[in-house]
């Protein structure tokens, strides 16, 4: 079973967004999804803020901001 993760921030409408979209996609294309979280006063905070959402895929990074939900179904 493939990994999704979705790294995203507290009050992010576009990490809403896309942890809908990913949970949609679930349904018809099932996945192990993770969902981190980061915050200020973090390195991971300081390499993603500016991007996120960041969505990979097995560890691979695939998309920032939004999701293509046909080439991630195809991914899949």
């Amino acid at each position: 079973m493939r990994t999704i993760t979705l790294i995203s921030k507290d009050d992010c409408s576009l990490c809403d967004k896309a942890l809908d979209t990913l949970e949609k996609i679930r349904k018809e294309k099932p996945f192990k999804l993770v969902v981190k979280k980061i915050h200020p006063g973090t390195s991971e905070y300081e390499t993603y803020k500016e991007k996120i959402p960041v969505i990979y895929v097995d560890n691979v990074r695939l998309f920032y901001y939004t999701i293509n939900e046909q080439a991630l179904l195809e991914i899949l």
